[in-house]
Order: structure tokens, then C-alpha cells, then sequence
């Protein structure tokens, strides 16, 4: 078993060594939390729970650590809009994005440390390196402001392959450009007397935005950790400035392996605050269920742009045409194991049926971590799934065409228990069928209720009548019904002289 992943730092595939044998450090940055999560988060944060799950499936004890920004500019001007406390509202937000991320399937992190509460760390950091000479401390009207002097570290740009002089060349002049003394240099440390801040050697103030998670990482993972992952856009200055300092204070390398997800889109664009065009987590979740966004997310290389469809319609509904499509594909493995259940009855699960798809069940399980094993292909896993699920629907088939023939029907409804387990076991290190299938089938039967505007009474009664109708012969009263309820997006199940409905999408 061999783990591959890309290397932003190297740019190529390579094999993971832990620096510790069977330990895995993870850092992962966080959320400014100052706004609701945005679909990009969950494809960020998406993408690196499936990192964690697997290296935990393949065996390795895993620290995972993803900050908290909860010190920054945005939130203290979002804080002055709303007239509330900055950490007041970074808290507040934070529970909310750290529920979006629960429900979409994201474990908790090992460690979320949050920046109000390593200001001691940060300081410390600093301190290390101006002692060292790679930093400097100007006054200026507000208070006294630290810089790191790019020039002392010459990898700079080593992470995102950029040389110091084609950055120079391409600076824009800022607001601090006359305190520093190279317009290249970046903040640790800015001074606010009188202002939000915390007391530190040079006054009152408030860290840099970059300086807070190498402070984080290094206190929860140590000076040097395997795995450094977050989105594109964080290359560069975020990690690039992160590589700089830490090695600037402690030598290289600071993490091992640098991953990166690739952007989520609207209209060609990037999904971002500043740009406007962002949905939120909620926005998707009032309309798809969590594990359908989450196949959604997982369907394209974590690596590779991910576009994501906002459809006006003209009814006035807002739709997300490629959720939907997850969705459907999530429901249909619920839909899969729920059939194998019911097949397969009680007793020990087993391969030995002389079947064509006892391979597809027995080798599901390690196909999707092999997958995963080459850079998290999670497309070339889900499409492992796909291909477990229909052999299982065929098997749950299979098992009601052996009735008079005992001995071969227990072989078979002997595998489909075994589907039923290689389905949960191939699903786990991507995060999905987490729900039992009552649960699954009901919170999604509820939601599109509510969309459809649908009583669940109104439908129960149709179907009563319907009932009736079959009884009695009257097929055209039966037809009748049911396509006024496929109308309305009601989709009647029969079984024999019984009958259920679903909602569709």
C-alpha cells in the first residue's frame, strides 16, 4: 500500500513518508470566521475530510488540526457594521459554519485552535525572529508594526515557483509602503493602540494574518509536519508568507507535503465573498440533501475546477442542476442497500455464491482505497461505487428469481448480506451512506415536501383512493391519480396490493 499524493511544493506526484512511522500531521486552514460558509468551503473542507478518513482506513493515526481565524480585519469591520463584540461574532459564526460542516459529513478536526487564544504563541514566534534578523518593528501613527523582511529568506517564492524580483516588479504601491522598508515585506504583527488588540512587546495590536497559523501548526503539529493543505488560492502570499517565516525561525522543511483544491465556479468565476457570486452551504442545503452535495463535490479531482450550475427557473425556483444529479446518484445507493437488506434476511454475509458480481463485492473495498491511494481520486471511487450498486440491485434481483431453488437463493441472499457490508465499507473513507436508510429516505422526504409545498396527508389520502380504485377495477380512476401526483412530483411505488411514494428532485 502506497499513499501519492501531488506536491504543490515539488509539483509532482510523491509517495507520503510520515516523518513519524504510522502518524500523519495534518493542518488545514480555516475559515475567516466572519460570514456563512460558502459552497467552495465545503468542496475545501470536503476534499480534506476524505484525506483523513483514508490515511485513518489505511491504517495511520491522524492529527488534524484546522484554525479558527477569528482575529482579523474583516470581522472587526463586519463586527462595526452589526454594532457586535469581533469575538462575539467570530463565535457565533464559527457554530454555524462548524454545523454546515457537521452536516455535510466533515468530522471534526483533532485540534481547531482558534488565533484570540494563541496570541502568547504568535508573539513568541515574532520575537524568534526578529532576534533572528528576518524581521523588523516600525512605528507608525496607530502603534508600532512588525514586518518580516522578505529579502533574509532567499527561497522566497520556493512554494509558489515565483522569483523575488518578477514579485517586485509586479507590487502595487500600499497604504504601508513608507514604514517599510521593501515593498515585498508583509506584516506580523500590526500595532492598534487604543483599538482592538492584546498587549505585546511593541504595544497594543493584533497578528498578521499569516504569522497566526504558523504559530497554530507549530504548537499542535511541531516545528516540521507532513501535510500543509488548503485552496488555490492559498498559495500565494498565505502559504508562500507561511514557508517563509517558519523556516526563516526553525529551517525547512516546515510541512513535507502542500495540498491544494482546485476553485469552485460560478459562471466561470471563482466562488468568493469578495466577488459576490457565492452560495452558501445553507443556501444548497435548503434545497439538496448534505450527502448529495457532498457526492456533488467528491465527483470532480479535488485538484481540478469544479463548476457549479445556479438555475433561475421561470416559476421563480432556484435550482442547482448538478446537486441534483448527486443527489440522485446518493439516493440510489440508499435505494441499492435498502433492496439488499430486504433480500438478504438474517445470517453471516459471504462470497461464495456462484455469481459474476461476488468479484464486484469482494474487491469494492480496496478499488475505492487504491483510488484514493493515487492523489484521493474520488471520481474513479465513486465510479467503483456505481458499479458495486447496480451488481447489488442485480443480486437483490436475483435473490427473488431463486425461490425453488432453496440451496441456490441462501448463496445469494448470502452475498447480497455481503454487498450490504462491502457497500457501507467501500462508502466510509469518502464520508457518504453515514445514514441509515430510514433516516436518509425521511429527511430527504421531508425537504422536498416542503419545496413541493406537499401535505403528507393529502398524498396519504390520494393513495387511499387509489387503493380503493385498484380494488374495485377502476384503473382509470387509479391512472388518474397517479398522474395527478406525478404532477405534483409524487412518485407511487407499488408492492403487489400495497403501495409507498417518494418525492422527486
Amino acid at each position: 500500500m502506497t499513499i501519492r499524493l501531488y506536491n504543490t511544493l515539488t509539483q509532482r506526484l510523491e509517495e507520503l513518508a510520515p516523518l513519524r512511522a504510522g502518524h500523519v500531521g495534518v493542518y488545514v486552514c480555516g475559515v475567516t470566521t466572519y460570514d456563512w460558509a460558502h459552497a467552495g468551503h465545503g468542496r475545501t473542507y470536503t476534499s480534506f475530510d476524505v484525506l483523513v478518513r483514508h490515511l485513518r482506513a489505511r491504517g495511520h493515526e491522524v492529527t488534524h488540526v484546522q484554525n479558527v481565524t477569528d482575529v482579523d480585519d474583516k470581522i472587526l469591520n463586519r463586527a462595526k457594521e452589526l454594532g457586535e463584540e469581533p469575538l462575539a461574532l467570530s463565535a457565533r459564526m464559527n457554530d454555524l459554519v462548524d454545523a454546515d460542516l457537521r452536516t455535510i459529513g466533515c468530522l471534526a478536526p483533532t485540534h481547531a485552535p482558534k488565533v484570540s487564544t494563541h496570541i502568547a504563541e504568535i508573539v513568541a514566534l515574532v520575537e524568534s525572529l526578529i532576534a533572528k534578523g528576518h524581521a523588523y518593528a516600525v512605528k507608525t501613527d496607530v502603534g508600532t508594526d512588525v514586518y518580516f523582511a522578505v529579502r533574509s529568506f532567499p527561497p522566497y517564492g520556493k512554494l509558489s515557483h515565483r522569483k523575488i524580483d518578477d514579485l517586485l516588479s509586479g507590487a502595487r504601491v500600499e497604504v504601508d509602503e513608507k514604514v517599510k522598508r521593501d515593498p515585498l515585506d508583509f506584516a506580523l504583527w500590526k500595532g492598534a493602540e487604543g483599538a482592538w488588540g492584546w498587549p505585546s512587546p511593541w504595544g497594543n495590536g493584533r497578528p498578521g494574518w499569516h504569522i497566526e497559523c504558523s504559530a497554530m501548526a507549530e504548537k499542535y503539529l511541531g516545528q516540521h509536519f507532513d501535510i500543509h493543505a488548503g485552496g488555490m488560492d492559498l498559495i500565494f502570499p498565505h502559504h508562500e508568507n507561511e514557508v517563509a517565516q517558519s523556516e526563516a525561525a526553525h529551517g525547512p522543511d516546515f510541512a513535507k507535503v502542500w495540498l491544494h483544491g482546485g476553485f469552485l465556479s460560478v459562471d466561470k468565476e471563482k466562488m468568493s465573498k469578495s466577488l459576490g457570486n457565492f452560495v452558501t452551504i445553507r443556501d444548497v442545503l435548503a434545497k439538496n440533501d448534505p450527502e448529495g452535495f457532498r457526492y456533488f463535490l467528491l465527483g470532480t479531482h479535488y485538484r481540478g475546477p469544479l463548476g457549479f450550475d445556479v438555475d433561475k427557473r421561470e416559476d421563480g425556483r432556484v435550482v442547482f442542476p448538478g446537486v441534483d444529479d448527486a443527489e440522485r446518484r446518493a439516493e440510489y445507493l440508499y435505494t441499492t442497500r435498502e433492496a439488499l437488506v430486504l433480500a438478504g434476511g438474517a445470517g453471516e454475509p459471504s462470497t461464495d455464491a456462484p455469481s459474476p458480481h461476488a468479484k464486484i463485492v469482494s474487491e469494492a473495498k480496496d478499488k475505492v482505497l487504491a483510488a484514493l491511494d493515487s492523489d484521493l481520486n474520488a471520481p474513479v471511487a465513486l465510479g467503483v461505487l456505481a458499479e458495486l450498486a447496480k451488481a447489488g440491485n442485480e443480486i437483490a434481483t436475483q435473490v427473488g428469481r431463486l425461490k425453488k431453488d432453496p440451496a441456490g437463493q441462501a448463496k445469494m441472499q448470502a452475498l447480497a448480506r455481503a454487498a450490504v457490508r462491502a457497500l457501507d465499507e467501500a462508502c466510509a473513507p469518502l464520508g457518504l451512506m453515514q445514514a441509515s436508510s430510514a433516516d436518509f429516505f425521511a429527511r430527504t422526504k421531508l425537504r422536498r415536501m416542503k419545496l413541493r409545498e406537499l401535505d403528507e396527508a393529502f398524498v396519504d389520502g390520494r393513495l387511499k383512493e387509489r387503493a380503493e380504485a385498484r380494488k374495485n377495477k377502476d384503473f382509470q380512476r387509479s391512472d388518474a391519480i397517479r398522474k395527478e401526483l406525478a404532477e405534483r412530483g409524487v412518485e407511487i411505488l407499488d408492492h403487489g396490493d400495497t403501495s409507498s411514494w417518494r418525492v422527486a428532485l
